[in-house]
């Protein structure tokens, strides 16, 4: 590559920070710090409109909405400097290290729904229910179940398609699973319509604290994943990937199975659990 077409790809994440360490990267932090002003700055929101308000309702909208940014500033520069900016320099099963990198994440990701997990079963050994439950296994949560088991099903086959050289199986069924991952945001946030503007349930309640906090974090983290897809559907559609180069393609699949498996047990503790 001529320093001219190194210059056209430059993007935010040029120079290794702190210097001496390779490939260390300050993105990673600035996208965590995102993530806590988002969950800080909604739970100002929320408390705002109660006894144990600790801030008006647009500090914490505001401290959100700032979080959200840094959150997709931060991740820009992180997927961008990790696995976009010296893709056509790099040789074939040059992304182990990645995929590895992927799946340390994902175990710390791992210790984070447990985190709310064992919440969620704290208070569940209490009296149950703690109030009466609006009710929860609706027909909107069967068919989210249904898509998202449906795109891993749709992932999986165009990674396939792209370790075997097919790129045209590989685009559609990539298209497709963004899509579907489009559907589950969609059917998530009219679940919410539903349970917060039709139902009136109250978010702070003891088991609602622990709803929203899991699904809502699920969300979340299936909006990264259409992100994530999406950006690399774009990159395949300018032609990167093939049979020998396909490192994003495996590190997006190992995410996106691990929200999918997230989702299931989430469904039998949350919304089966719940009314068992």
């Amino acid at each position: 590559m001529t320093e001219s077409e190194e210059s056209e790809h430059r993007g935010p994440a040029i120079e290794d920070w702190p210097p001496g360490f390779g490939e260390a990267s300050w993105w990673p932090i600035v996208t965590g710090a995102g993530a806590a002003g988002i969950y800080a700055g909604v739970a100002l929101f929320l408390l705002a409109g109660t006894a144990a308000a600790l801030a008006p309702p647009a500090v914490g909208l505001g401290l959100a909405v700032g979080g959200l940014l840094a959150f997709l500033g931060g991740l820009y520069g992180w997927v961008y400097h990790a696995f976009v900016r010296n893709y056509w320099e790099r040789a074939a099963g040059h992304g182990l290290a990645l995929e590895w990198g992927m799946f340390v994440f994902i175990m710390t990701d791992v210790m984070t729904f447990s985190a709310g997990f064992i919440y969620y079963f704290f208070v569940r050994s209490g009296s149950w229910p703690p109030a009466e439950l609006p009710p929860l296994l609706t027909s909107i949560v069967f068919v989210n179940t249904v898509l998202l088991l449906v795109s891993s099903l749709t992932l999986h086959a165009a990674h396939t398609a792209i370790r075997r050289g097919n790129r045209r199986r590989f685009l559609a069924w990539l298209a497709a699973t963004v899509l579907l991952g489009l559907a589950f945001v969609g059917g998530q946030i009219f679940e919410y319509y539903e349970f917060l503007v039709v139902e009136g349930a109250p978010v702070t309640t003891v088991f609602f604290s622990a709803f929203f906090g899991l699904t809502g974090l699920h969300g979340l983290h299936v909006v990264l994943g259409v992100v994530v897809l999406t950006t690399v559907l774009v990159r395949a559609l300018r032609g990167q990937f093939d049979a020998e180069r396909h490192t994003a393609v495996a590190t997006a699949s190992m995410y996106w199975h691990f929200v999918d498996a997230v989702w299931v047990f989430l469904v039998v503790t949350l919304y089966v659990g719940a009314v068992a």
